[in-house]
């Protein structure tokens, strides 16, 4: 089953941008909705950053209003993962993409389904976006994404590298 919609979390457009493969987020999928909650932390909120100015200068956001779910709430999350995970809870089967663990545990305990911003690359190499992981990995972490060498070398092996 394609996946066509995601509601996104602010690190993985941050890091994307940042890393200079934002594109590949409105080619991998049709709707991509970024609660209020998370466009109010990254746009509104006037951060001198460029990665924040590039995603106010985008069409493909579709900015929602969200409505906090008590059992999200009761994780105690950022504002951002509490209404990434709680719009997906409320619009299942959507996919939350979140990189923070503890939206990440809290997310597989309420089963929702997630990917991270490495996933994002793997789905993009599988789809023809992308001719290298590896390369794409490096881009990240180059702009401040941390990920492990256990999680690189799981997504370059999904990946086929």
């Amino acid at each position: 089953m394609r996946i066509e919609s995601v509601v996104i979390n602010a690190s993985p457009p941050i890091t994307l941008f940042r890393s200079g493969q934002a594109h590949i987020l409105p080619q991998l999928f049709s709707r991509i909705i970024v609660p209020q909650a998370v466009w109010q932390e990254v746009v509104l909120d006037e951060w001198e950053d460029a990665a924040a100015l590039e995603l106010r200068q985008q069409t493909w956001p579709l900015i929602e209003e969200t409505e906090i779910s008590p059992r999200v709430a009761a994780w105690s999350l950022g504002a951002g993962e509490t209404a990434v995970l709680s719009y997906a809870l409320a619009h299942a089967p959507l996919r939350a993409v979140i990189d923070d663990m503890d939206a990440r545990r809290c997310a597989q305990t309420l089963g929702i389904p997630i990917f991270g911003t490495g996933g994002l690359l793997v789905l993009a190499k599988r789809r023809g976006l992308l001719s290298s992981v590896s390369e794409a990995i490096a881009k990240l972490r180059h702009a401040g994404l941390w990920l492990s060498d256990d999680i690189a070398q799981v997504l370059r092996a999904q990946a086929g590298e």
